[in-house]
């Protein structure tokens, strides 16, 4: 892994790009008159290659990086700096051709129609190859239910249209929106001296992990952050509603992971994983007896699948289940203290990890939630109900049918993922690192 936590001395003075402001030193002055204009367009259309071609014939040639005096806007200074330290996001800057652009930008701001024409197409290529290798660069290991789930490589065209349709081009490359939303401003702490050597090693290890998230702009996804235990609820790029969870416990870490949320069981059944009945509810059984089971709410299975059997619990070799060389399966009753609560929400992977509701709402107090046996449990499980679902959780109590599965009006996505830096305010916040995962991948990058 590329040692990018090392920064290569006073990085905004190795970038001399002319303010778009800067008195015009040759050329027209002011604005340019209606003829220059089209003389541009030309000269525009005349210069793009086959990768832009199609982004500028669209717009009739227009450009998309001057401001109103035809020079390098704001905008178009800022992508070169994001571009300079590229070797932050997992690109080589070298491949960008950064010296020859911050050369045709200097030509640009003399006026001369054809540099910058040469300069504003340039700049659009670069761009376009920019966005494209961020997406593609090396990111750290995400366990992905569908590829439709996995970052997207855009075309070119796809690229310069997104950009070209920003309320304002300048915020648009400063919030890096063609990524995650998160990753904008851990991104910019890479190039603050205020933050040591140790913390861009973490930044750096975190801005991977969020590489393997897709920017998801449009529509609703679903953030879980096991670092911190916290789950947010995403509309167009934007966090509407957030709650405490519990995730797993260091024997039972929640994978860095993605799916399709697909349905809600209502009233569900809890049922038990096998290494837990093994391990722990044979213990009980044993200690206190068959008639745990029924008072506990649970049932004993010889199976999973349609047709299994509910077995009496007193004729099950329970010293057996506890060694390992019995099998049996448990499920808990829905209602009353049901380890599940009144709802789980779905999205089908081979690890069994989902969302769902619970009783032990002490566990949602504490500060270090990481707690669970590897699903990930809802402070509000009413109010992800009612934003997946689009209604409120029905009814339940010993009267409601067991094991209602509703699929959702459309299948949400959830990431999964492991931040141990996020912002907070106009800064980052540095969380613990609860499954020492951090530490492993800096040997590595170390190594």
């Amino acid at each position: 892994m590329v040692r990018a936590w090392v920064l290569a001395g006073a990085l905004a003075a190795a970038l001399v790009v002319p303010s778009p402001e800067a008195a015009v030193k040759a050329g027209w002055r002011g604005e340019p008159s209606e003829q220059l204009r089209d003389e541009l367009r030309m000269d525009i259309a005349e210069r793009a290659g086959k990768s832009v071609r199609a982004f500028y014939a669209a717009r009739g040639n227009a450009p998309l990086w001057l401001n109103q005096y035809a020079r390098p806007s704001g905008a178009a200074t800022l992508l070169l700096y994001r571009m300079r330290a590229a070797q932050f996001d997992g690109v080589d800057p070298g491949k960008l051709g950064i010296d020859r652009l911050v050369l045709l930008a200097e030509k640009a701001q003399r006026g001369d129609i054809d540099d910058v024409a040469r300069y504003e197409v340039a700049l659009s290529e670069a761009f376009a190859d920019y966005v494209r290798a961020m997406r593609a660069a090396p990111r750290l290991p995400m366990i992905y239910g569908s590829p439709a789930l996995e970052p997207v490589v855009p075309a070119p065209l796809s690229v310069l249209e997104t950009a070209a349709q920003a309320a304002s081009l300048e915020d648009y490359v400063d919030r890096m929106a063609w990524m995650n939303p998160l990753y904008a401003p851990l991104r910019k702490a890479m190039q603050d001296p205020a933050y040591s050597e140790q913390q861009r090693r973490r930044i750096w290890t975190n801005l991977a992990r969020l590489r393997a998230i897709p920017a998801m702009p449009q529509g609703r996804y679903v953030l879980v952050d096991t670092a911190s235990a916290h789950l947010w609820m995403y509309e167009d790029g934007k966090p509407v509603r957030d709650m405490r969870v519990v995730v797993g416990n260091d024997a039972g870490q929640t994978p860095i992971m993605a799916g399709f949320i697909s349905q809600a069981v209502e009233n569900p059944y809890w049922q038990v994983p096998d290494d837990i009945v093994r391990n722990e509810l044979a213990a009980y059984v044993l200690q206190y007896g068959p008639g745990w089971v029924a008072d506990r709410r649970y049932e004993v299975l010889d199976g999973w699948e349609e047709g299994s059997h509910v077995l009496d619990p007193r004729t099950v070799d329970w010293k057996g289940v506890r060694a390992g060389t019995v099998k049996v399966h448990m499920r808990q009753l829905p209602g009353g203290s049901n380890f599940m609560g009144r709802v789980k929400f779905e999205f089908p992977n081979p690890q069994g990890i989902y969302l769902h509701d619970t009783p032990a709402r002490d566990l949602l107090k504490k500060a270090d939630r990481q707690l669970s046996h590897g699903c990930v449990r809802l402070a509000d499980a009413a109010a992800m109900h009612q934003w997946l679902m689009g209604k409120p959780i029905p009814p339940g109590g010993a009267r409601a049918p067991a094991e209602q599965v509703v699929p959702l009006p459309e299948p949400v996505p959830i990431y999964i993922t492991y931040l141990t830096v996020q912002p907070q305010g106009d800064g980052l916040a540095f969380l613990d690192d609860p499954y020492a995962r951090d530490a492993r991948v800096q040997i590595a990058a170390a190594d």
